[in-house]
Parts: C-alpha cells; structure tokens; sequence
C-alpha cells in the first residue's frame, strides 16, 4: 500500500511511496501529527541517485519489522535535498555542528515535536557495523529515552539551536591584492597529484572550478605549472572510468586516485561544467582533443539526460540492485560483442587489451572500458568496438533517471552549450531553444522557480542559485546573440536577486521557512555568491557601473577567507582577481597611453573586458564600439594605442 509520497512530484520521493514507512512529504500535515501525538520526528534527506541512499532504503526502510518501529513511535518525513537544498543546506549545518565533520546523504536526523534537532547521523546499517548500532536498535532507544527522559533531549536540542546562528561581531577584511595569484598556484601545487592528476586522495571529485580557474590563471601569467595541472587532471579524468568512454558523459566522483572506478551516478552539473572546461582547455592548447570530449558530453547530456529542450537531474548509478551493472562488461561478453559487429578476430585480444578488458577485470570481476592515453588514440577498430559495446548495452536495464528539471542545473547546461556555440555554430539554436523553454516553464508572472517535472506547474520558488546561474546564463545568451532581451531579463532577474538576498556585502541562499546563508566555497559546484558577483560583474559593464558596487561589498566582507583560502574558494578567487585584473589593466592602459590620445576619459570607464569571444580573449569597448580582439595585456595596449 503506498504512503503520503505517492502525490508528490519529486522522482526521490516517489521512489520510496511504496515503502512500508509511512512517510510523510515536508509539510503541516507532518508537523501537527508529532504535536498531536507527542512524537519525535524522524527526517531522512537524500537524492534519487545516491547509492548509500538506495542502500538504506532497502536495508531498512523496506524492512517490515523497522517500518514498524518508525510507524508506531515516530512521525517519518522525507525530503529530496535536490528539491528543497533549503532544507537541506540547514540541517547539514546542524549534523556538522553536531558532529563536529561534514554529513553527507542519506541524512538521518532525529528531532523533538516541535522539530529541534537532538540527534544526527548519515547512513545507518541495519545491522552492527562501522561502530555504530544498527538503526532498529537506535530507534528503540531513541524512542525509549523520548518517552521516559524527554526533558534531556529538549534541553540538547536547545542548546544545538542556540549555537546553530551565532551572531557575529564584526567582519574580518583584509586587503585584495594580487597575491591570491601565487597563494592559488602554491596551494593547488601542494594538493595536486602529479601522477594521475586532479586534488587530493581518493575519493577523487573533478573538481571543475579549480581547473578552471588554473586555465585563467595560465592565460594571465603564462605560468606552464597551472596549464600542467589541468591538461593532465582532463586528460587522466578522460581515460575511461569517471568519463563513460561507450555512451558519454562524466559520472561525479572516482572512487581511486586514477579515476577508474567510479560512483555511476551522472550529474547534469558534472557535465555542464566539465564541457565547459574542455572547451577552455581547447582554447588554451589548440588540442582538439578537448573540444571533441566537451562536445561529445554536450552531446551526451542533449540525447540521453534532456526532452522538450530541457536537462534532467541525475541518472542513477545502481541498476537492479547492483551499483554499475549497466556500465561494465565481462570479457567473454565483450568479444562476443566484437565478433557481432564483423571486428576481424585476430585482432579481438589485442583490441580487448587496449581497452583495458581482460579475464580477471579491473572493477569486481568485471570491466570498465578505459584507454591508456585518450588524446591519441591510434587503436585500430576503436569506433567499431565502442559501437559494439554500445550496442550490447541497449539490451540492459537502463539506470533510473531523475527527470526532474532544476533552474540552476540546467542553466549550467545553457551556458556552456552557449560557450560552445562560439566553436561550432550548430549549438547555438540549441542553447537558444534550451534557454526560452526553461524561461517559459520557471519564470512565470516575473517569479522564478526552483524545481518542477516537464509539463507540471513549478511549486518551489527559486533560491540563490537559480538567480545567480540563470542571470549568468541569459548574459551568455546575450554576448552570443546580442538579443537585448536576454539582457534585460538578467539585469532584473539580478535586481530580483539583489532585492531578495543581498544584505550588506553577505547573501542569503534562501530566505522564508529557512533562512540559510549562501557559501562562497565550491562544493559540488561553484558557488552561488560568486557565480551572482560575476555577472553582477558583466552587468556593471553592460548596463550600469553601479552594480559594481555590490560586487565590491560582497569581495571585502568575504576577503579574508579568500585571501586566506582561495583554492578553497575557486570561483570567488577568480573574481577577486577578475577584479583587480580589470583595474590593472585600466591603469596601465591610461599611463600607457598619455600621450598618444588627448582625452583619456573618452575611453569607457571601465572598459569592457568581459566579452570573451572564441579564444576567451577581451573585446575592447567604449562607449560608442567595441573593436578589437585581444588576448593578453600587450596585445589590449596595442589595440587601444591604435584606437
């Protein structure tokens, strides 16, 4: 018998309706059942693609026996944290406040009637494991002590809440300088793996805004280091393994230090924001090689993750009940499958080799397709093969997709394929397409929304993100079609933005049931403080220099952690130094110049650096023309000396 998600919309919770949990959607209905009964409330986060989240669900939440103990002694809610990150940004702020580290998904959290929390985990095993009790035996005495010791829980939860939004007395600033250039180069060398590339240790992430900004840094100092580091995290990350060399696209994470195994699970963030950095990649070497991934996963995202022109969420990594099922091959099935597709025999051990399939396999007995060096792939029948194994694929069970439509995420997609339009001319009706279709379906009445399905009404008004990732978005639009309406829909989209959660150089990510504050560090994806600074930033250049100002508040309340951080803090580090470049360069540019014309100030003020063309050099304006294009420094001189 299905529960109360069977009416909601989400993908996540329609995958637990049939639990025998009777799970309750966020809302009063929850609410006023546990004051009503004088029961905690137990809340489960967690996302339509997570593995430990499916993990759980089927240890614990399909298990009569503990949905009975939830039925009798809790009142159950679940919540998709990709459809209220309101929710969610809150009580991960509460599970690291509690435990002292960041949570992660499924999020378990035990909170009194009146919904403080006193009690916070991530997955629990249904049976004694990793240290922990199994979640049967945790219920029973949580329950137990909510009953007969309910005062100490009250007074825990009290004091969690009163250390949840401490107040803080003044704001650290520091100077902004251009020192964060050398603070980024030294703090990404000590992180980086020289080996196999990308940051850290396993579990490896692609880390899409740090690469990024190393590209924008080699641009501007010409440092070889920076352009090493990220030619070879992209060219280790396309191998095979985090990048499905068969049908395309990234999956979100490597679960090894060589980018082999992967969590399946393909993000639509992922992919929009490593197309993007191949492209710039492509820019910076020349390499078609990188153009060819960046669009070989647009085009991935555009036949298998999109319909009605819009993106969908997450496809899932588990199918049947077993995680990367439908990626992996035996090696018998594979040369079966090269036989099929007419690949002459003699060369069936060979090609098997080059693609890293073999008897014992590299991932739990089986393959994962993979190559030793993507960027020259001199493998005879390579396309034949990859064909083959494709093709062996479309008699699987596809992975689950979540075919929910995010604002954020999806205008993430629109600006690189936007980017992309400027290389090869057949994206841009694309991204045109893709940018009206999300606009009709999310901004309705001037109000923008955060999540709905195709077709549905949209219910979940927008946060900081939606308005910062689509106002970015719509200026892309506009310096690729020069259709001033898509400028005009950004500046009052950033207004709307400005008006809702701009509060004295900080920003709220969301505001209403729950107030959170925005993060300037890049987690899964840039933030969203300095994703609205930047195109504050173009604004300012486009329409009117006063947005500068907010730009230029939110930098010097955020400056210390910056300057203290900044690899931490990639796109916000980029912006301090996008910010400073511009005023050096204006500088420079007016001493060089005295002399060679009568009036500087004719020259626009700022000038308008900001309209990267296809080899993401500047266009130079005034306030009459734009002329010239110029990828560096001198070349700017030059073109100005001319002017």
């Amino acid at each position: 018998m299905a529960n109360r998600l069977k009416n909601e919309h989400s993908p996540y919770l329609q995958q637990h309706a049939d639990n025998p949990v009777d799970w309750y959607p966020w809302g009063d209905e929850a609410f006023e059942k546990a004051l009503k009964e004088h029961k905690p409330v137990f809340l489960s986060i967690g996302y339509s693609s997570c593995h430990w989240c499916h993990v759980m669900e089927h240890e614990s939440f399909e298990d009569k026996a503990t949905a009975k103990i939830l039925n009798e002694h809790f009142i159950s809610i679940k919540v998709d944290r990709e459809e209220r990150p309101d929710i969610d940004k809150h009580f991960q702020a509460v599970y690291q406040l509690m435990n002292g580290r960041g949570g992660g998904w499924p999020t378990s959290i035990f909170l009194t009637e009146d919904l403080k929390p006193f009690y916070s985990a991530t997955y629990i095993p249904d049976e004694p494991k990793y240290g922990m009790m199994s979640f049967s035996s945790l219920l029973e005495v949580i329950a137990d002590k909510y009953k007969n010791e309910k005062n100490v829980l009250v007074t825990e939860a009290d004091k969690i809440l009163q250390h949840l939004n401490p107040k803080v007395d003044k704001i650290q600033a520091t100077k902004l300088d251009t020192s964060i250039i050398n603070r980024v180069l030294e703090q990404a060398k000590s992180l980086f793996d020289s080996e196999h590339g990308g940051f850290n240790k396993a579990p490896k992430f692609p880390q899409a805004s740090t690469l990024d900004l190393l590209l924008d840094l080699y641009k501007i100092t010409g440092d070889k280091d920076a352009l090493n580091m990220a030619a070879l995290s992209l060219s280790s990350m396309a191998k095979g393994g985090l990048r499905d060399l068969v049908e395309g696209g990234f999956c979100r994470y490597s679960t090894d230090n060589e980018w082999l195994v992967p969590h399946f699970e393909k993000m639509a963030y992922d992919n929009a924001l490593l197309s993007n950095v191949y492209l710039k990649a492509y820019h910076a070497t020349g390499h078609d090689f990188y153009k060819d991934v960046a669009f070989e996963t647009l085009d991935f995202m555009m036949s298998k993750m999109s319909k009605d022109h819009l993106f969908y969420s997450a496809s899932d990594a588990d199918t049947e009940g077993e995680e990367g099922k439908y990626f992996v091959y035996s090696y018998d099935k594979a040369l079966r499958s090269f036989e099929k597709a007419g690949i002459p025999t003699k060369v069936h051990e060979k090609l098997a080799k080059a693609l890293h399939i073999s008897k014992g396999g590299n991932f739990e007995g089986k393959n994962i397709v993979r190559v030793s060096d993507p960027k020259t792939l001199n493998i005879p029948y390579y396309k034949e093969a990859i064909a083959a194994l494709a093709k062996r694929r479309e008699k699987r069970t596809h992975p689950f997709i979540d075919k929910k439509i995010l604002v954020s995420w999806n205008a993430m997609m629109i600006s690189s394929l936007f980017k992309a339009s400027r290389v090869d001319k057949r994206y841009l009706p694309l991204a045109i397409k893709s940018l009206d279709a999300l606009l009709q379906s999310m901004y309705v009445n001037s109000e923008l929304y955060h999540s709905t399905l195709i077709a549905k009404k949209p219910k979940i008004k927008a946060f900081l993100e939606d308005y910062a990732y689509l106002t970015e978005a719509l200026i892309e639009a506009y310096q690729s079609t020069l259709n001033e309406v898509y400028l005009i829909t950004a500046t009052k989209l950033a207004n709307n933005a400005i008006e809702k959660y701009f509060d004295k150089g900080k920003w709220k990510f969301s505001r209403g049931e729950f107030e959170t504050d925005a993060d300037i560090y890049d987690s899964s994806y840039p933030s969203s403080v300095a994703t609205m600074i930047s195109a504050l930033y173009s604004i300012s250049s486009l329409v009117d220099i006063v947005y500068k100002k907010f730009v230029f508040k939110t930098l010097e309340v955020y400056s210390y952690d910056v300057m203290r951080q900044p690899i931490s803090t990639p796109k916000m580090s980029k912006m301090v130094i996008r910010f400073l470049k511009d005023d050096v360069i204006i500088k420079a540019a007016e001493n060089k110049l005295k002399g060679h014309i009568k009036d500087v100030d004719t020259l626009a003020h700022p000038f308008s650096l900001l309209k990267n063309d296809s080899n993401d050099g500047y266009m130079i304006c005034n306030s009459n023309s734009c002329f010239g294009h110029e990828k560096d420094f001198a070349g700017v001189i030059e073109v100005l000396e001319k002017r």
